[in-house]
């Protein structure tokens, strides 16, 4: 592994107005563009593909090898979608990184399309981050004026259309298939497949999807090179990326770092647990990905480490909970957002939650029946695998997990209310005076 810390996206982060297109030149912004439209496009995508960049959004497909799945003989125009659907709970890196510097995202988006064959680009944003929207519109209208996107690109005769839409606000947006029914203008529910977007997404047309940190690490590749890129990280889990640390800990925050830094190295990055605490569990990308205990320190946070130790690394959320944490409450309150947020298409996912929020709430009051541990599990084995989309084995993962290392808690939930166990204001992160003093 390189150095802890290494920081590529979020290099410029502290610059004075980082997101302007005369700063983002200053620190060699668009030098990669330059670089690639010398290059072929087939080449790009080899050079992705052994770069060994994965995807970013949390399955970590092969980045490259996702491009090169589209046909050669479809006569239909080539899309590239960006997902800036960012809403699962714990994450929060791609809204940061767009707000800092989005040019690190157009130059990526005008790279990966022209790499791809595509004319026209998409950027879906969460029609909550307003703020987002703007800047990266004028960012977008930076790169225009520059020449940089829009008809013959720097004088090659490359050409493309780049648009920032903004979603309807709904988490199952972002599935990639649900958002190119939102992006149509319908409404947004995961489609059956195949076929595949790669062959017939958005229009019908060919279409590759990929994360905001996907494509804006694309830039940095083409710059330094894919061995560069492939020099970080560990062998399976190639490069950099940013790691978000929230909850019980002293200073939370965004941390760049190689994949397969562990949690113990992140949590000394972020000043430690707060004062007195000692760390209980952990999501270790966001609260679809199943939780993970203090046992888990020192595992690698890459794709191949969280899988063998039963979890994924998802986008990297780190959502960090102390001995004053109830389980059950956690819990309760994950699986209450996957039922709000459940587009209703699947009957296991509409009904499952409902059922399960109605359990967990049983066990959160001390109300809890015996035999309710096992009604939970079994209501998750109706749910999980048999949806279109994976809303719903993240409403199962926050479960099963939290029962498997903690049941104990859901046990004692048939007699004494969560909140009596652990207090909820013992695991606030701001007293009462403080919020007062920044209301």
């Amino acid at each position: 592994m390189t150095d802890t810390l290494t920081p590529v996206l979020t290099a410029n982060w502290g610059d004075d107005k980082a997101w302007k297109l005369s700063n983002y030149e200053r620190r060699g912004g668009y030098k990669a563009l330059r670089k690639a439209l010398e290059m072929q496009p087939a080449d790009l995508v080899t050079w992705v593909k052994d770069a060994n960049l994965r995807g970013r959004g949390g399955a970590g497909f092969p980045t490259g090898m996702k491009w090169s799945f589209l046909p050669k003989d479809n006569p239909n125009p080539v899309y590239l979608v960006v997902n800036a659907d960012e809403s699962e709970p714990g994450t929060c890196k791609d809204i940061p990184l767009m707000m800092a510097s989005p040019h690190t995202l157009v130059e990526g988006v005008i790279i990966s399309a022209f790499a791809c064959n595509s004319h026209h680009a998409f950027i879906y944003c969460r029609g909550e981050v307003l703020h987002v929207i703007r800047r990266l519109q004028q960012a977008v209208r930076e790169a225009y004026s520059a020449g940089y996107a829009g008809k013959n690109i720097l004088g090659t005769g490359y050409d493309l259309e780049i648009t920032v839409h903004a979603g309807a606000g709904a988490y199952i947006c972002g599935e990639e298939t649900a958002l190119l029914d939102s992006l149509e203008g319908r409404r947004g529910q995961p489609r059956l497949r195949p076929p595949f977007p790669a062959v017939a997404g958005l229009y019908a047309s060919p279409t590759v999807i990929n994360n905001v940190e996907s494509i804006a690490s694309v830039p940095g590749i083409i710059a330094n090179g894919k061995d560069w890129f492939a020099g970080m990280g560990t062998e399976k889990s190639k490069g950099h990326g940013i790691f978000s640390l929230s909850g019980h800990v002293k200073t939370p925050g965004q941390f760049e770092a190689p994949l397969g830094i562990t949690l113990r190295e992140l949590i000394d990055l972020g000043g430690g647990m707060r004062e007195g605490h000692e760390l209980k569990f952990f999501t270790p990308g966001g609260s679809s990905t199943p939780i993970l205990t203090a046992e888990h320190l020192d595992v690698p946070l890459d794709f191949e480490g969280m899988a063998e130790a039963g979890s994924m690394l998802g986008t990297r959320a780190l959502q960090i909970f102390d001995e004053t944490t109830s389980v059950v409450r956690t819990t309760l309150r994950w699986v209450e957002f996957y039922k709000h947020e459940s587009c209703g298409k699947c009957t296991p996912c509409r009904e499952g939650t409902w059922w399960l929020v109605q359990t967990l709430r049983n066990f959160e009051a001390g109300k809890a029946s015996p035999g309710d541990i096992e009604k939970l599990l079994d209501v998750s084995d109706n749910i999980g695998g048999k949806s279109f989309c994976a809303l719903a084995d993240g409403a199962v993962a926050a479960v099963t997990s939290a029962v498997k290392f903690f049941r104990d808690e859901f046990e004692a939930g048939c007699t004494t209310p969560a909140w009596e166990l652990f207090p909820y204001e013992k695991s606030a992160l701001f007293a009462d005076s403080e919020l007062g003093a920044h209301a």
